[in-house]
C-alpha cells in the first residue's frame, strides 16, 4: 500500500510523464520479455518464440538511429514533466553498464550504454528522471531461467524456486544492480518496480530493496509493486472511475502493447490520449504514456503523430494539467476538472447542447469565464433557488454559453476564477455578457 499523508512534491505537479518500454526483441519487433514465457492474456497481439530465441537477439542489438536528444526534446514539447526508462525488464537484459552481469548493453553491437545517454538527455531538458526495474528476471542462473518446458506461463504459476544459496546470489545481484543505477546517474527521481508476483515480499526482502534505495536517493519515490515500500499506486492500462484515495500514477500504452509490435495496429486516437489525460488529472492522478522504440531505435511513425498531437493541444492547454489539482466533484459537472487556487478548468470530452451548467458554485463569485488558450470570453448567467436569491452569498448554477466556433478538436478547455469576495450587483439570473 503506497503512503498517505505525504507533502506536496514535483510529482504531484508534473501530471504527466513519458514511460519507454524497449529491449533487444525490437530488433524482431517482439514484445517485450513475454514472449519467451508463451505470451499473456492482457497482450492480444503478444507472440511466442523459445527463450534461446529471444536471449540470441542481445548480441547483434546496435540501435544507431536511437536519438535520446530528440525524444527528449519531444517529450518536453508534449508537457511531459518525467520520464521513467526500462533499465531491465522480466527478459534479464541490462540496458545499462553494469559489472553485475553480463548479459548487458554493453556486450551488444551497440556497446554503449543506453541509460546513460537517456539520463542526460532528458535531464538537460529539465525532466525528473524515473527507471523501471523488474525483480524478476528470466534469464539469471540464480533465478533461475525461465525454460521452454515451463510453458505455459499463467499469473500466479509458482515459478521455477532457487536453492537458499542461489537465492541469497540472487538477492545480492538485485542491490548491486540497484547500487550501480542508484549511484552512477546523479539524482534519480523514481524508481519503479515490477515483476514481483513471483515472489513473496519477504523472499525479495522488500524492506532491504527500500532501505537500499532512499539510502542512496533520500527524495525518491518508489511505486507500490515494491510490496508495502510504496509511495504512489500503479492502475495499468485504465482509468479508475474513482481517485485511488492516495498518490497515484496510471501507466498507457498507445496500442496493446508495451514494446514497438508491427502486428498491433489497434492504436488509441490522439483524441482518446487527450482524453485520457484530462480524465486522469482531473482525479489527481499522472498519466505516463508509452512509447516504444523500434530495433533501431527510431520512433514508429504512429507514435510520433500522437506525440505531436499530443504536444500541439497542450502547448494550449498545458495550464489545466501542470501544477493542479482534482477539481469539482462529479454532480456539479458532468466531465473531469481541474483547479489551481482560485481558478477552476473544465474538460469538454463531448459536444456540448449550446450551453454547459456548473453547480454547487457561489454564483456571485464567479468571474473571467472563458476558453484555455485562446482567451475567448464567454456569455454566462446564473441561477439559483427564489428564497436564495435574496441571500448575500448564495451557492447555486453557472450557465455558460459554448458556441460551435469555440471547440477544439481534441478537448475544450473552459476556465473561470472565484472570487474572493462577492461581486457587488452581480445577481443571479443575469446574463453576464463578455
Amino acid at each position: 500500500m503506497a503512503t498517505t499523508g505525504t507533502s506536496r512534491t514535483w510529482f504531484d505537479d508534473a501530471r504527466f510523464g513519458m514511460f519507454i518500454h524497449w529491449d533487444h526483441a525490437s530488433q524482431r519487433g517482439l514484445e517485450v520479455s513475454w514472449p519467451l514465457v508463451g505470451g499473456m492474456f492482457t497482450l492480444p497481439f503478444c507472440q511466442n518464440v523459445t527463450p534461446d530465441e529471444y536471449h540470441a537477439l542481445a548480441a547483434t542489438f546496435c540501435p544507431d538511429a536511437w536519438d535520446p536528444v530528440d525524444l527528449a526534446a519531444r517529450a518536453r514539447a508534449a508537457g511531459m514533466r518525467y520520464v521513467v526508462f526500462t533499465t531491465r525488464h522480466h527478459n534479464g537484459f541490462s540496458m545499462f553498464d553494469t559489472r553485475c552481469s553480463d548479459h548487458n548493453i554493453m556486450k551488444s553491437a551497440y556497446g554503449r550504454d543506453l541509460v546513460r545517454e537517456l539520463v542526460d538527455a532528458f535531464r538537460t531538458e529539465g525532466l525528473h528522471i524515473g527507471f523501471y526495474y523488474s525483480l524478476s528476471d528470466w534469464y539469471h542462473p540464480d533465478y533461475p531461467p525461465f525454460l521452454e518446458e515451463h510453458k505455459p506461463y499463467f499469473p500466479g504459476m509458482t515459478p521455477p524456486r532457487p536453492a537458499p544459496e542461489q537465492a541469497d546470489r540472487f538477492r545480492a545481484y538485485l542491490l548491486g544492480q540497484l547500487t550501480e543505477l542508484l549511484t552512477n546517474y546523479g539524482a534519480i527521481d523514481v524508481l519503479w518496480f515490477d515483476g514481483q508476483w513471483e515472489r513473496s515480499p519477504d523472499w525479495w526482502d522488500t524492506k532491504a530493496i527500500a532501505k537500499l534505495a532512499r539510502d542512496l536517493q533520500p527524495g525518491i519515490l518508489i511505486n507500490d509493486r515494491l510490496p508495502g515500500e510504496g509511495d504512489f499506486v500503479t492502475p495499468e492500462q485504465f482509468v479508475p472511475a474513482t481517485a485511488p484515495g492516495e498518490r497515484w500514477e496510471s501507466c498507457y500504452t498507445m496500442n496493446d502493447s508495451w514494446g514497438w509490435n508491427p502486428d498491433d495496429t489497434e492504436y488509441k486516437s490522439p483524441r482518446a490520449i487527450v482524453h485520457a489525460l484530462c480524465e486522469t488529472v482531473g482525479r489527481g492522478g499522472n498519466l505516463l504514456l508509452n512509447i516504444s522504440p523500434r530495433g533501431d531505435g527510431s520512433l514508429p511513425p504512429e507514435q510520433l503523430e500522437r506525440l505531436e498531437a499530443v504536444a500541439q493541444w497542450m502547448a494550449r492547454h498545458h495550464d489545466a494539467i501542470h501544477e493542479t489539482d482534482a477539481g469539482l466533484e462529479p454532480w456539479q459537472f458532468y466531465g473531469p476538472s481541474t483547479r489551481q487556487g482560485a481558478t477552476v478548468n473544465l474538460f469538454l470530452l463531448a459536444r456540448p447542447y449550446e450551453s454547459i451548467t456548473v453547480r454547487g458554485l457561489p454564483v456571485r463569485r464567479v468571474q473571467n469565464v472563458r476558453i484555455l488558450g485562446t482567451g475567448t470570453p464567454l456569455a454566462f448567467s446564473t441561477r439559483t433557488g427564489v428564497l436564495e436569491q435574496i441571500a448575500h452569498d448564495p451557492d447555486g448554477e453557472v450557465i455558460i454559453e459554448i458556441p460551435e466556433s469555440a471547440l477544439d478538436e481534441y478537448a475544450t478547455v473552459v476556465t473561470f476564477d472565484l472570487a474572493d469576495a462577492v461581486i457587488e450587483g452581480r445577481r443571479p439570473v443575469a446574463r453576464v455578457a463578455p
